[in-house]
């Protein structure tokens, strides 16, 4: 299935659902690392929306990316409750493991609070992260 069979694909499966643009847009930035201006104009059109409308909510929330970045990406929580626990004496050693071939992202809370610091990579969460299990993680992908 080409990209914009996949897109059209999406829009069809969101048709019928009220308040669709969310989970449209989490839907395409899953399946191509990006939610670009194509798509976004798709979007808009199907939803009867201005592609401003859907712009302004996609450059709104981080999780939205214009382009897509091929590497892998860390997301590591700096929210107070990770700061409180350490975290910020990680990203140091975390950065250096990454180079250039790892992308570090900083979110803000993750729900791991009482486990932190707490970083994701992709759908896998871990917690109670000190330097070395962070730069493990940041080498082994």
């Amino acid at each position: 299935m080409n990209r914009q069979e996949r897109l059209e694909a999406i829009l069809a499966d969101f048709a019928a659902v009220e308040g669709a643009l969310l989970p449209i847009l989490h839907e395409v930035q899953a399946a191509f690392g990006c939610v670009d201006a194509a798509a976004e104009a798709a979007i808009a059109h199907a939803l009867n929306l201005s592609r401003a409308e859907v712009h302004g909510v996609v450059s709104f929330y981080h999780d939205f990316t214009p382009e897509a970045d091929p590497r892998p990406c860390v997301e590591l929580c700096r929210a107070e409750a990770c700061q409180a626990r350490g975290v910020d004496a990680l990203v140091a050693a975390a950065q250096a493991a990454a180079g250039e071939r790892v992308k570090i992202k900083t979110v803000y809370c993750l729900g791991l609070c009482s486990a932190g610091p707490a970083a994701r990579v992709g759908d896998s969460l871990h917690a109670r992260l000190d330097e070395a299990g962070l730069v493990e993680l940041v080498k082994s992908l």
